[in-house]
């Protein structure tokens, strides 16, 4: 723990966070106290007698035969064993802000505070983020807040319209893909890069292609910035001969990846879409 004339922190036992209307209740308490500037006593005396008068001692500090008690506030509102202090009146200290409050080890909370000027200046700095907030947002202070949730939920329906859209243009291209598969061997053959699409969509695309062609390997790549995505399938009838995850190795090892699966369906990816066409064009060689 740590005090001094502008900010102190405190480490405390408890098992719960500390809510944020408790942490108001702690600061409106506190500062109702420093208005109420009351006179702050202090008397030396041996630590028993401190103790029997109420005072508090803080676990793990050590404290001599003589002890300086600090008491503040109207009814002895606080009594503590003290090195000192930085106030004569409560008033002193100005005002008093609570700016973080977290867990540093198991069962042990900490809080941080600031007073006096400082605490002006830390709302300051809040009131000012939130009028920047308030510009950018074209609304008051007062209605900052209200307005970004309003911005959040729309944010959230319009990706939720994306990932619908996404999902019918992946769909879109899986029925021209059809078209683009080839024979290799006797066995249909699809090794391509389908454009537009996240890669959570591309088995999607696999499962049916591999529907519609009946019997095929497909394999599968999509490319964003310079992450590639990858998906092999293998229709049932030909897993025996052909397995997913051996096919997927293939070709993400080619574009700096990795991926696995099971003989029907595999996933992967890589970080060198520079070397996509030259891997998915060498699944030939597997075939």
């Amino acid at each position: 723990s740590l005090v001094d004339g502008d900010k102190l922190r405190f480490d405390f036992s408890h098992d719960e966070v500390i809510s944020k209307a408790d942490i108001d209740k702690i600061e409106g308490m506190v500062n109702r106290k420093i208005l109420g500037n009351t006179k702050v006593h202090t008397d030396v005396t041996d630590i028993e007698t401190a103790k029997k008068n109420g005072a508090m001692a803080l676990f793990g500090e050590k404290y001599g035969d003589t002890v300086r008690v600090l008491t503040m506030g109207k009814d002895d509102f606080s009594v503590e064993l003290c090195g000192g202090t930085h106030v004569n009146q409560l008033g002193d200290i100005g005002l008093f802000r609570i700016t973080s409050e977290g867990g540093i080890a198991a069962g042990v909370r900490r809080i941080e505070a600031m007073s006096g000027y400082d605490a002006y200046q830390f709302d300051k700095q809040t009131e000012d983020s939130l009028s920047e907030i308030a510009q950018m947002t074209k609304s008051s202070n007062a209605q900052a807040v209200e307005k970004v949730a309003q911005l959040i939920k729309q944010q959230k329906a319009l990706e939720k319209q994306i990932a619908t859209f996404q999902k019918q243009l992946a769909s879109n291209q899986g029925d021209e893909l059809v078209d683009q598969a080839e024979d290799v061997n006797g066995v249909k053959l699809l090794s391509t890069v389908v454009e537009g699409v996240s890669g959570k969509d591309l088995r999607d695309i696999a499962d049916k292609l591999k529907d519609k062609l009946g019997s095929a390997v497909v394999v599968l790549a999509a490319v964003s910035g310079d992450k590639v995505s990858l998906v092999a399938g293998v229709t049932k009838d030909l897993t025996d001969k052909y397995q997913a995850g051996k096919i997927l190795n293939h070709v993400a090892t080619q574009v700096g990846g990795k991926g696995g699966g099971r003989a029907d369906m595999a996933q992967g990816g890589g970080t060198q879409p520079e070397n996509i066409e030259s891997a998915l064009a060498s699944v030939k060689d597997l075939i």
